[in-house]
């Protein structure tokens, strides 16, 4: 992936003009992990990108729920939400633990570090972890930006989160295309485009972003 073009593209949408350091120290955590894991379907990682949007409050950097759970069942506990993903509950601190080898039990400020935020964020939602579903049942032949959000919370604000993540698939995807095409001409492209299984789905984002006329 051609990173500065994928940030170039972010910039516009969804960071609204304007993108912090900090923000891009975020994002290069989550696409170092990406690259590390070798996957390959961008849908996901631009799924992960929004939800890290969405949950972080477009901060990019592992935060700790308002309020620290008051009012909630966890409340008067130290498991409130934390991270990339708000991990929240003992038995989801234990888990994720496990999982990783690290004590986040009696350790649960471990939950936000940069590096097993995104851990986290990577094991619970390809696996479905959080809620017994992952990203493998709404991206796969198909794309289901909205019931994605079933992974994390239900479908609180999932229109929303559907949208960030459509604007992170353009992004990844601009920038995945660039790399792999220079040199390439105009009507290559388009015949590489039209050989992928979502190539609509592909072409009704380029045409949301703007971009609707590299297709004849």
């Amino acid at each position: 992936m051609d990173r500065a073009a994928f940030y170039n593209a972010v910039r516009n949408a969804p960071f609204n003009g304007v993108l912090a350091q900090s923000q891009v120290n975020g994002m290069e955590v989550i696409l170092n992990e990406w690259d590390k894991r070798n996957l390959s379907d961008k849908r996901w990682l631009a799924y992960m990108l929004a939800t890290t949007y969405h949950e972080t409050a477009y901060t990019m950097q592992p935060i700790e729920e308002i309020g620290r759970g008051r009012g909630r069942p966890y409340g008067n506990t130290p498991f409130w939400g934390r991270g990339f993903v708000q991990l929240t509950l003992e038995r989801n601190y234990r888990m994720m633990g496990d999982r990783l080898n690290v004590n986040l039990v009696d350790h649960p400020d471990k939950a936000m570090d940069m590096h097993i935020a995104t851990q986290i964020m990577f094991e619970g939602m390809i696996h479905g972890l959080f809620t017994g579903v992952g990203l493998g049942k709404y991206f796969h032949e198909d794309s289901d930006w909205y019931n994605a959000r079933k992974i994390i919370n239900g479908l609180d604000r999932a229109d929303l989160v559907a949208g960030y993540g459509r604007a992170f698939f353009f992004a990844i995807d601009m920038a995945v295309r660039g790399e792999q095409q220079t040199g390439r001409t105009p009507q290559d492209k388009i015949s590489d485009v039209m050989k992928e299984p979502i190539e609509s789905e592909i072409r009704e984002i380029y045409r949301e972003f703007g971009y609707g006329g590299m297709y004849p």
